[in-house]
């Protein structure tokens, strides 16, 4: 797969400096581990999601996750296994008979319901090798060896590589007087199993749920207090330099427009790329509820998530345009990267507004290197608007 594939090459050689590089689940955790960028929630029992992939109804999708938990009733659990299996059939036969590439199939997941139903699905490897890993739900210190442990086993076992994507999402993080000791039980169980772990996804919405909460339309999961807080617990535990997981953005579930608050999306960067054009497309973003997305993708940039679940097709196209690299930042990171050997303590940016200090801002670089490779680096005269 390759980001912003769909986009005509024209607009690409003006918006790119540098081209996004192509990567697939071969590639190493390193570079796939940011590569997701904005992952679909599809429910397990929807039966037309192959024929959606075979034909690249979807073009901008490159990672999606077949959902046979809370997006599915309870009373639907055998069927949605079954549409799984017959899924995978249908994109592995299209893959033998040429109707699809390798380079046009997006890194598929799966979300199971409980350890036990994810063993069931593992002893099932040979309809199911075509997946990329594995999302475990309210993962905890309780059930998280068994999830990260079957999946494990089966890689030996099989000479698979799948990947596992836990979600942090239960009473016992979200609640005060348990999270640090419950978070670092989780931060030693995934620590044991670090090699098979792409992902760690937060589950606000189940922690909403523990407080009777829904956000609306007009807030940013980051204006809900209980929940900032246990994000910024999380993030602390987990993000730090020396076992540098890749945190994922909640989900946004908004995609029709109900707002009560005047909408925050600026109008200069649409007119300055565009015109007139870019004022009616900020206009459509704004009627379509976009802004509360953008604005909380900035946000999770700001604190150092990267890329973000999402429930509609419409937003896959303004997350990953957000993770794109400016010239600014590559050009401070390949300065900062390139000054390693020590010789230099602090030096002034190439673009005479800051000043980088080689050691502080060593791993900041190296993560947005990484990031300009699978994102792709916009010119100096192009925005993430240009993306859209």
């Amino acid at each position: 797969m390759i980001h912003f594939k769909h986009l005509p090459e024209e607009i690409k050689r003006d918006v790119f400096y540098q081209l996004p590089v192509a990567f697939s689940p071969a590639d190493p955790v390193s570079m796939l581990q940011y590569a997701l960028g904005a992952a679909l929630y599809v429910p397990g029992v929807n039966e037309g999601v192959a024929t959606a992939i075979v034909n690249r109804r979807y073009p901008q999708l490159t990672s999606v996750i077949l959902c046979l938990e809370d997006a599915i009733g309870d009373n639907q659990v055998k069927a949605a296994e079954k549409t799984l299996i017959q899924s995978m059939t249908i994109i592995k036969e299209a893959l033998e008979e040429k109707k699809l590439s390798q380079e046009d199939l997006p890194l598929i997941f799966v979300r199971v319901r409980s350890p036990e139903q994810l063993q069931k699905l593992l002893n099932k490897v040979d309809k199911l090798d075509l997946l990329c890993g594995f999302v475990l739900p309210k993962f905890t210190s309780q059930n998280g060896m068994d999830y990260l442990h079957s999946i494990y086993a089966a890689n030996k076992q099989h000479g698979t590589d799948f990947y596992a994507m836990p979600i942090i999402e239960s009473p016992e993080v979200i609640y005060k007087e348990s999270r640090l000791e419950e978070l670092m039980k989780i931060k030693a169980i995934m620590d044991a199993y670090k090699n098979s772990i792409l992902n760690i996804r937060i589950g606000a919405t189940d922690f909403s749920s523990l407080f009777s909460i829904r956000r609306s339309i007009d807030c940013t999961i980051y204006d809900i207090s209980v929940i900032r807080e246990c994000i910024t617990d999380i993030i602390n535990i987990f993000s730090r330099s020396e076992t540098n997981y890749v945190i994922s953005g909640p989900v946004w579930e908004y995609f029709a427009r109900t707002r009560v608050l005047k909408p925050t999306l600026r109008e200069s960067p649409f007119i300055a790329e565009k015109g007139d054009l870019g004022r009616e497309e900020r206009q459509h973003l704004l009627d379509e509820s976009i802004d509360g997305l953008i604005r909380e993708v900035l946000l999770d940039k700001a604190n150092g998530l990267t890329g973000k679940t999402v429930i509609h097709p419409s937003h896959i196209t303004y997350v990953n345009s957000l993770q794109a690299v400016t010239r600014e930042e590559y050009e401070d990171a390949l300065m900062i990267a390139g000054s390693e050997s020590g010789d230099k303590g602090v030096l002034k940016s190439p673009w005479g507004n800051k000043m980088n200090e080689i050691k502080p801002h060593m791993n900041w670089a190296r993560k947005i290197l990484t990031k300009a490779r699978v994102y792709g680096v916009l010119n100096e005269n192009a925005s993430f608007t240009s993306l859209f």
